[in-house]
């Protein structure tokens, strides 16, 4: 399978740099792609395709009439990122989680930066994230997000952007594993010899990271995944994960304050829970403290968290800075709390809640992709230039009648990648999810998950959205000339 009708129309392309010349890092991939009968490679897909199936990687989709459990769509063409892009991303997510999590930290206590008047309080208070009930709150270690999954896109002048920040339970990683198991028996000998960094010792880093959490004092720390159950979205990955660090599995009924401690069912009677690694969002944690009427989540749970006697991760309250209308602040916060400039810039975002800002953005909906600040998904949101006009007027009132729930961006050039379409390559719009463990030290997993946007021509990527998935290889050295 050739690439001599390859359409780069003007993207920047991951592989190749030019028609028909792959980038360094990238070409031994190129070169053994280019010698691989087409029959083989559509093999090779087929058998990835059946591997994936076979191994249940499934999600959810919501409302959904043609069945709600979908196999999670996979092409087996990997992404390549060579070592010193990787060394520059990696600098930049530990340096924005670093502020983040200060900036978390602040708003529960002094709110400092409020008072320093660099972010107005009422972004704080109007923020859907933000939770009253957990300012106050000194969390172990003073670390709220202890896993983050942060989207990244690279634009046609060759830089990563941060298109937003995901800091409550961001999912995918599981699907990043056996992406990479997969790949390995797929093409072992070009994976061998391009000298890509491991990510299978992510459950093992989880788990670490988790134990170092817990409530001092405790030799053997109980953990535990706690799960909405098997009709949420990513409940594949809450099982996955919890088979890999060894840790149970539960769902809120399984577990119970007792004299001031989180207590787990099993057969030989009631035993402490100390660290939750929680995939329930905030509002479903505890009825006592959060939605009464949440049948997910642990009455009491909030008491012994504030006592000190059991750890949750993400701790409750982090998605204040999920906001995608905060995520315009995080240049600012990061000079604010660390005095150093961003080293990941964001995408140039217009805030609809600044009158000179929302204008121009009604002007020019059909150049603008234009997100609600708090959904995700692919949901609430309006790409302009594809829109009709009834989308666009929609938009109008939406964005008239709640400024503040509205972000703008410019319809930005998608980096793309070939993918293989029928029997020939096409490009395909893809970003990037590196996932962030904040414990000891902060660790980035060296890749992440490549989403694509399937779908010729489309930006949207989510798999809710038709989007799917590719295994990311991030070289360690230059690679090997001979595959």
């Amino acid at each position: 399978m050739d690439f001599d009708n390859y359409e780069m129309n003007n993207f920047y392309d991951e592989l190749l740099e030019a028609p028909g010349r792959p980038r360094t890092g990238a070409a031994p991939l190129m070169n053994r792609l280019k010698t691989m009968p087409n029959a083989d490679l559509m093999r090779y897909q087929k058998l990835a395709e059946a591997e994936l199936l076979q191994m249940g990687i499934t999600f959810m989709v919501y409302g959904n009439n043609e069945g709600a459990e979908k196999i999670f769509p996979f092409d087996v063409i990997p992404r390549v990122v060579e070592a010193k892009e990787w060394e520059q991303i990696e600098k930049g997510l530990i340096q924005r989680i670093q502020a983040i999590n200060f900036f978390i930290d602040d708003i529960y206590h002094d709110q400092k930066i409020v008072k320093d008047k660099i972010i107005p309080e009422e972004m704080i208070k109007t923020s859907a994230g933000y939770r009253i009930q957990c300012q106050g709150l000194n969390v172990a270690k003073r670390i709220w997000i202890h896993v983050t999954g942060t989207d990244l896109v690279r634009s046609n002048d060759g830089q990563f952007y941060v298109l937003e920040d995901n800091l409550r339970c961001p999912s995918g990683v599981s699907y990043v594993l056996k992406n990479r198991d997969v790949l390995k028996r797929t093409l072992p000998k070009v994976f061998q010899n391009m000298n890509v960094r491991p990510v299978d010792d992510y459950p093992h880093r989880l788990l670490n990271m988790l134990q170092y959490m817990a409530p001092p004092d405790i030799a053997k720390p109980r953990i535990v995944v706690l799960t909405p159950g098997p009709y949420n979205s990513a409940y594949f990955e809450h099982s996955f994960l919890a088979q890999q660090m060894g840790a149970e599995l539960v769902e809120g009924r399984d577990l119970v304050v007792i004299d001031g401690y989180v207590m787990m069912r099993t057969t030989k009677g009631f035993e402490r829970v100390d660290v939750i690694y929680r995939r329930v969002d905030d509002d479903f944690l505890d009825p006592k403290v959060f939605r009464r009427d949440s049948k997910l989540g642990v009455p009491g749970l909030m008491e012994v968290y504030r006592a000190g006697r059991v750890v949750l991760a993400n701790a409750p309250g982090t998605g204040v800075a999920d906001d995608k209308a905060i995520y315009t602040y995080v240049p600012a916060i990061i000079k604010y709390y660390l005095n150093e400039d961003p080293i990941l810039q964001n995408v140039p975002t217009y805030m609809c809640w600044e009158p000179t800002q929302r204008q121009y953005v009604l002007d020019n909906l059909d150049k603008l992709v234009v997100k609600a600040v708090n959904q995700s998904g692919g949901y609430g949101m309006l790409v302009g230039p594809h829109a009709t006009q009834a989308e666009r007027d929609k938009f109008v009132g939406l964005i008239n009648a709640n400024p503040r729930d509205y972000i703008a961006q410019p319809t930005l050039s998608l980096s793309r990648v070939p993918v293989i379409a029928e029997d020939h390559f096409e490009g395909r719009h893809v970003d990037l999810r590196p996932y962030v463990l904040y414990g000891k030290s902060i660790y980035v997993m060296p890749g992440g998950l490549t989403r694509v946007a399937l779908k010729k021509g489309s930006l949207v990527v989510n798999s809710s959205q038709g989007g799917g998935s590719k295994d990311t290889w991030v070289l360690s050295e230059p690679s090997k000339k001979k595959v």
